[in-house]
């Protein structure tokens, strides 16, 4: 699915990074540790010239070191490869190979994985921790969808709202998808994919208890479709009890994740919610000089625009019940109390976060007040 998010410049890339070269930049991804989990970053959809990409595999791997990822997969459509006369390669886990060797050296997982790309009802759909793309190579879908259980595949539904597979711009569920979920052939569903959010797709990984899923979907350069327009990449928050691969895969089967693009960020509330928390740290709290004025230092120490409502039983002093603090930042913050307090339960409600469709998280502080 074709981006409208951005990019930053081609030179500032660098095509020929030598292997110990520091690749990370100013534009990094960053999200702290939930209690009881270790939070990787990670992209599980994007394509190279191994199908219908516009770079070679081992710029995929430089652009997730500039981007600080820690996990990446090349998903390459099986049946869509427009520049198989000038790139052929009869071995579909070439395009893995490639990017695994250039990964060696750094602290990245690359995880193999491809694109099912059929029409309706099938849609597009990628299979990862594969053993072996081209045994998904058949004429059958239903026999595709059984060898990636087979290899014990995590397969996700990709773009499910794209208009050129849904005129209406709502995901298409039918006897196949049905079918696929009762047989344990199908996980997940994208909710963000390229910079497009769709409610329709998150009221069906609720229903369906799907993991959901955000990817770039990235066919040109990161820089070119995401940075240089203003926007970070579209990334999966993982929530694996260690950064390995095994972890990984049990994280993504139990459905620990959120789907993040800029300051969109879309879960389950058992994993969002700590996430929030976790970003967000109180530094200090006390009251103005003679007053019921309580000042908090906040900051923000993910990489995402934070935006918040007011949910506490008290006002906020001198602005509106909104808050908002950039990635990075530290503001301060004053409530109005009315009396000295020991305590304060800082009730936030994230309004640029979904755990539903239009349904908004609340989070919690609690703020011991010297």
């Amino acid at each position: 699915m074709k981006t409208l998010a951005g990019v930053f410049l081609l030179l500032s890339m660098g095509f020929g990074f030598a292997q110990g070269h520091d690749h990370k930049s100013t534009r990094a991804l960053s999200f702290p540790d939930v209690p009881g989990y270790v939070t990787l970053k990670t992209d599980l959809h994007q394509h190279t010239v191994f199908s219908d990409g516009e770079v070679w595999p081992t710029i995929r791997v430089q652009e997730a070191l500039r981007d600080n990822l820690d996990v990446i997969s090349l998903t390459e459509h099986l049946e869509y490869q427009p520049f198989k006369d000038d790139i052929p390669h009869p071995d579909r886990n070439r395009v893995f190979e490639l990017a695994l060797q250039e990964a060696k050296d750094h602290d990245l997982m690359v995880i193999n994985g491809t694109e099912i790309t059929r029409g309706n009802p099938i849609g597009h759909c990628n299979a990862i921790f594969i053993d072996d793309a081209n045994k998904l190579m058949q004429q059958d879908s239903i026999l595709q969808f059984a060898e990636a259980k087979k290899q014990d595949a995590f397969v996700f539904w990709n773009h499910p709202n794209a208009e050129w597979l849904s005129p209406t711009g709502n995901p298409i569920w039918t006897n196949f998808q049905e079918e696929r979920l009762k047989k344990g052939e199908l996980h997940g569903i994208e909710v963000i994919n390229a910079g497009y959010f769709d409610e329709a797709s998150l009221a069906l990984a609720l229903k369906y208890n799907l993991t959901i899923m955000g990817t770039s979907d990235v066919h040109g350069l990161v820089a070119w479709d995401y940075i240089e327009k203003g926007n970070s990449r579209p990334v999966t928050l993982v929530f694996a009890k260690e950064k390995t691969e095994a972890s990984l895969k049990e994280a993504l089967f139990a459905g620990r994740t959120v789907a993040v693009f800029n300051e969109l960020l879309v879960g389950k509330e058992d994993v969002l919610v700590p996430l929030l928390e976790a970003s967000l740290h109180i530094e200090k709290a006390s009251y103005l000089e003679s007053t019921t004025i309580l000042e908090i230092q906040l900051r923000n120490s993910c990489s995402s625009r934070l935006l918040f409502e007011n949910a506490t039983d008290f006002e906020f002093y001198g602005i509106p019940p909104l808050l908002e603090i950039e990635a990075g930042e530290t503001k301060v913050l004053q409530i109005k109390t009315l009396e000295t307090l020991n305590r304060l339960d800082l009730k936030l409600k994230a309004i640029a976060c979904y755990t539903a469709p239009k349904t908004q998280p609340i989070a919690h502080w609690e703020i011991l007040i010297h």
